[in-house]
């Protein structure tokens, strides 16, 4: 089944194809593919950008959209996740899941004989990357010869960054504090494929010539466990460690931001930010996601 579950899960050409796609929609919004096609979103988490540019372009593209939130269901509580996959399946061209477990979102996938997309779960967050790829394609022109850094905690964004490195091998600084780790397995794996991937825990030199830097909330959607705060404050991307980037260099962020949290003010709203960008191509990112799970499972496009 041509599920979007993690970047780690395509070839280097499905992910470059995807990016290509991508900017294809942002010029052209003409294609109706999924007339008369049935999308169910199950949305456990809050959202306002995954949300909005998946119904969004799910309508512009001629299709339905039909949301069920966190009031309404979550994941194999009343009744099984398997249960739940049979039912919408016999409703339903595709479903996209924003929830907690990963383990859930697999299982998901696993029974369903519809296409699923991850609009993030707490391990992982695709959707996002392929929107800051267009973002970075469209202002730096490729990824070959840049360094690509990121600020701060080591959260699901930053794993579906490590895959897209181990993909497109550009290089990838990992910029956190001492005991913050990703994931051992995603390092592992995109190493075997991408020796250009580094941890740092000295924001300057993390900083030194990058061309793009990112950094996201310090405390994740639903995260209540203790959260030591002052271990992530000399991460803060602020003028200082621009100043240290690229004189072309761009900022990025996922949003929401936290201004003079993670992000100072003067760079979220300063002239290398592209961070407004990144999020309307959250919208053409999806259309491309979703016309390459449907022509993939070979639906009429």
């Amino acid at each position: 089944m041509p599920n979007f579950i993690d970047l780690k899960d395509l070839k280097k050409d499905q992910l470059s194809d995807l990016i290509s796609l991508s900017l294809k929609w942002k010029n052209n919004n003409c294609d109706q593919f999924m007339k008369d096609k049935n999308v169910v979103l199950i949305f456990e988490k809050p959202s306002l950008r995954t949300r909005i540019s998946f119904e969004v372009g799910i309508n512009q593209l001629g299709g339905n959209s039909y949301l069920l939130n966190e009031k309404e269901m979550q994941l194999g509580e009343r009744e099984t996740v398997e249960d739940t996959a049979r039912v919408l399946e016999r409703y339903a061209d595709m479903v996209i899941i924003r929830c907690f477990g990963h383990d859930q979102l697999i299982k998901y996938a696993n029974i369903s004989e519809v296409p699923v997309i991850n609009a993030l779960t707490d391990f992982s967050h695709p959707c996002q990357v392929v929107a800051d790829l267009i973002t970075i394609k469209e202002h730096l022109k490729d990824f070959e010869n840049k360094k690509i850094t990121w600020f701060g905690d080591c959260n699901n964004v930053l794993q579906s960054w490590i895959e897209a490195s181990g993909l497109l091998n550009f290089e990838l600084n990992i910029a956190c504090p001492e005991g913050v780790k990703p994931d051992a397995k995603t390092i592992s794996w995109a190493l075997e494929r991408n020796n250009n991937i580094s941890i740092t825990h000295n924001p300057q030199e993390a900083a030194e010539g990058a061309n793009c830097i990112i950094t996201d909330t310090w405390r994740s959607m639903g995260d209540k466990s203790p959260f030591p705060e002052d271990q992530f404050i000399p991460f803060q991307v602020n003028k200082k460690i621009m100043e240290l980037a690229d004189k072309n260099a761009i900022f990025m962020h996922c949003l929401p931001a936290y201004r003079n949290k993670e992000v100072s003010s003067e760079v979220l709203e300063g002239n290398q930010s592209v961070v407004f960008d990144e999020a309307e191509n959250r919208l053409h990112a999806q259309k491309a996601i979703m016309q390459f799970c449907l022509k993939q499972n070979g639906k009429k496009m």
